[in-house]
């Protein structure tokens, strides 16, 4: 198992270069969904994962199954990219450079990344409001919400924006009103 600051380190260059190929092409956004459907399919499929992750596995067999799975429906310079992860030795660490390209393009975009915490779906109105709600506490231009669920939280809402943490949950109302009563 690596080290997350020996994975950054791996991941932060090939996902700059993979942000200046999208930059100089004019395919940042484009080169964006990719990314995040390939991460969510990683993550959908841990096999996939494992299989791109596994040193025994030829590289011939790994640059196959990229063809096979992307088909004709990426653009070729990120197909090529994750080619070259591959020839390189690199593919293992495809979701931390995927996640890394996201977090650049977020940069450049003024894109903040809201994580919300949910006890059930939320609706189209609540994710706007939240939305509206990050914007006005962040200033950024844009959010980008990535949704949970967590039947433990009773109700309401835990939004995470980088290191700042809204808890509007039931649960922390209750834990916070419990250390009010045990400190009076």
């Amino acid at each position: 198992m690596t080290s997350k600051v020996a994975t950054a380190e791996v991941a932060q260059p090939y996902a700059q270069a993979l942000l200046s190929i999208a930059q100089s092409k004019n395919l940042t956004e484009e080169f964006g969904e990719d990314a995040r459907t390939f991460l969510s399919l990683l993550s959908e499929n841990r096999e996939l994962h494992n299989f791109f992750s596994n040193p025994f596995i030829q590289s011939e067999k790994k640059k196959a199954l990229i063809r096979q799975i992307l088909g004709e429906n990426v653009n070729p310079y990120l197909r090529n990219f994750l080619l070259v992860l591959v020839d390189k030795r690199r593919i293992a660490f495809i979701e931390p450079i995927l996640q890394q390209y996201l977090a650049l393009l977020r940069q450049l975009n003024q894109t903040v990344l809201a994580e919300v915490t949910s006890a059930v779906p939320l609706t189209e109105a609540q994710q706007q409001a939240i939305i509206e709600k990050v914007i006005a506490i962040s200033k950024a231009r844009q959010v980008e919400l990535e949704t949970k669920i967590d039947s433990e939280l009773i109700g309401g809402v835990i939004i995470k924006v980088g290191s700042q943490v809204i808890d509007a949950s039931l649960r922390g109302q209750l834990r916070r009103l419990s250390l009010r009563l045990t400190n009076s």
